[in-house]
């Protein structure tokens, strides 16, 4: 009960604090709730989303608050797709760029997006990354979509536990783990040579631009080789998260053996 009580009056202190994050969908709610690294503010639910989280709530330290399906469609917006869950938490604690370089030294790549500002898009990508075993999701601190809402729902949960890392200059992050041994493959649709028939090495990380833009002039120049993914079919381009998602199974398949 202690918990509860620190939990709830926490939850009073919410709205004054910037720092509060809405994350919706049960998915993404029972990975929230599950991570001890989460500070969580509140936990709203209808009654069928208090069903679907189940017994597993007389887990969780937050007493969740009922609310009906319309008063939850207008703090989270009409197009949310909230399942009747929803709770507001503090961001996730920074991870530093060296562990996941550490990481990536043994063979798990490290992603990182251009510009790639769509939250499904980086959901997808990010949810692909826990999948294909990434050592961490890089993006920079401007032109990218805030780590909840639309995002957590298609990152499905995996926010909780691939770690995201924000930078302040894309160029200049691409130059400094080149100095440190990190080779730079660049995802290029115009490029000469196939992502599949690439000598690979770890470490490694794939760069991915935004959809229609692709790679900006400065990060193609940071990428050690410029590769395209090789698709027989008629069709030639692959939205973003898709062409990460194959990309990060050809890197696996590659250098996780």
């Amino acid at each position: 009960m202690r918990k509860r009580n620190r939990s709830t009056a926490a939850s009073k202190h919410q709205a004054s604090s910037p720092l509060v994050e809405k994350i919706y969908g049960v998915h993404a709610v029972n990975a929230a709730l599950a991570n001890p690294e989460r500070t969580v503010r509140a936990l709203f639910t209808t009654k069928n989303g208090r069903d679907r989280l189940g017994d597993a709530l007389d887990k969780f330290p937050v007493i969740p608050s009922e609310i009906s399906p319309a008063d939850l469609s207008k703090r989270l917006g009409a197009d949310a797709v909230h399942q009747g869950v929803m709770i507001e938490v503090a961001p996730l604690p920074p991870v530093p760029i060296q562990l996941a370089i550490e990481k990536a030294v043994m063979g798990k790549p490290l992603i990182i997006l251009d510009q790639v500002t769509d939250p499904h898009n980086v959901g997808a990508i990010l949810r692909s990354a826990a999948a294909f075993d990434a050592s961490a999701l890089i993006m920079t601190r401007r032109n990218s979509p805030p780590l909840d809402g639309t995002l957590a729902k298609a990152a499905s949960g995996a926010l909780e536990f691939m770690p995201v890392i924000h930078i302040a200059n894309l160029a200049r992050t691409l130059a400094d783990l080149s100095k440190q041994g990190v080779q730079i493959i660049g995802l290029d649709g115009t490029a000469s040579h196939s992502l599949e028939a690439a000598t690979l090495q770890h470490p490694c990380a794939l760069v991915l631009g935004a959809e229609h833009k692709g790679l900006r002039r400065l990060t193609a120049e940071n990428c050690d080789m410029l590769c395209f993914l090789n698709t027989p079919g008629q069709l030639k381009s692959l939205n973003v998260s898709n062409a990460a998602a194959v990309a990060m199974h050809s890197i696996a398949e590659r250098l996780l053996k």
